[in-house]
């Protein structure tokens, strides 16, 4: 006997939910992964409310928003909001800025936790490498309004800690927090204090997980200890240096919004005054919503673009990328 197909043509077939096979099948995948699921809601949840919930608001970039007509309700303007922001007075000195900022953080901060873990991997005292990575983390858990706070109190030019010891050397007081030439030096430098500590934790978890075997086989061909760092760990580290570069690259027009707040003044925004900050003025102070939401919409467009094109680069010069 032969079997024949009972369906008749143009009969509707029910579809399969996606590659993981029908639905009673992805009904018990959800039942026998119910627990797993339980725990991660809270931050899906999370990220629905507060991160892709909100992105319903950057309509009124495009709108002449009021909030008594509401999102929905304001009148549409198009891209006025756009070029109203490109031929600002403020364009070209927010853009330079931030952009200086964030690829100065990037310069000098970015080789300062490889260059501290690879530090404590040589280390052999336990005490003291704990010691060290203790001390080191701690800057991290400091709240940065306390850190603006002490940056303002050692850097007073009447009774800082830093003018007094240029005082007893014989060197004249400087105004660091109102001098336009030594902002980016305090915020760079004080980022890098708080946060290569924290930084470092990643570059030691990835030098834990070398393989030792390595190491012995250099010590039989007789190789020196800054050879094995050369040769083995330092090319063991570059996966993981390449993730985090890419990482980075995509927040390169974002700048610390909170410190830079709390640190500059009218008296130096001629270096310290960034995108977030005018986003600031605009929208907070000056009740400018819809200008504000299209500055916020356009550097948010500009580090994706520059997360894309980090990543392909990094995939067609290296065999890692973040997809």
């Amino acid at each position: 006997m032969v079997a024949t197909d009972t369906r008749r043509a143009g009969a509707p077939t029910r579809t399969r939910p996606g590659p993981g096979g029908s639905w009673p099948a992805l009904r018990r995948r959800i039942w026998r992964d119910r627990y797993l699921l339980l725990l991660i809601s809270p931050v899906i949840l999370y990220y629905a409310v507060f991160h892709y919930g909100p992105m319903l608001g950057a309509v009124i970039a495009f709108k002449d928003y009021s909030p008594g007509l509401g999102v929905f309700g304001s009148p549409w303007v198009g891209f006025a909001n756009f070029v109203e922001f490109f031929n600002s007075f403020y364009f070209e000195r927010l853009i330079r800025n931030t952009l200086l900022l964030s690829l100065y953080s990037l310069l000098w901060g970015f080789p300062v936790p490889i260059i501290f873990a690879l530090l404590l991997n040589e280390l052999r005292g336990k005490l003291l490498k704990r010691a060290a990575q203790t001390i080191s983390y701690l800057p991290h858990f400091i709240s940065v309004v306390v850190i603006a706070g002490m940056l303002v109190t050692f850097l007073a030019p009447a009774d800082g800690i830093v003018n007094n010891l240029r005082a007893l050397l014989g060197f004249e007081r400087i105004d660091f927090m109102s001098n336009p030439d030594y902002f980016r030096s305090v915020y760079i430098v004080s980022g890098i204090w708080q946060e290569f500590g924290w930084g470092a934790i990643i570059y030691l978890a990835a030098l834990a997980g070398i393989d030792p075997h390595l190491y012995d086989a250099a010590d039989v061909d007789g190789a020196k200890r800054w050879q094995k760092v050369l040769y083995i760990t330092l090319p063991s580290l570059v996966p993981v240096m390449v993730i985090l570069l890419i990482l980075n690259s995509g927040n390169l027009m974002v700048v610390g919004f909170e410190k830079v707040l709390l640190l500059y003044n009218p008296a130096v925004y001629e270096t310290a005054d960034v995108i977030q900050t005018y986003v600031y003025r605009r929208g907070i102070v000056s009740s400018d919503y819809s200008f504000a939401a299209a500055i916020g919409l356009f550097n948010s467009v500009i580090n994706l673009a520059l997360l894309l094109i980090v990543n392909r680069i990094a995939r067609r010069v290296s065999e890692t990328s973040l997809w």
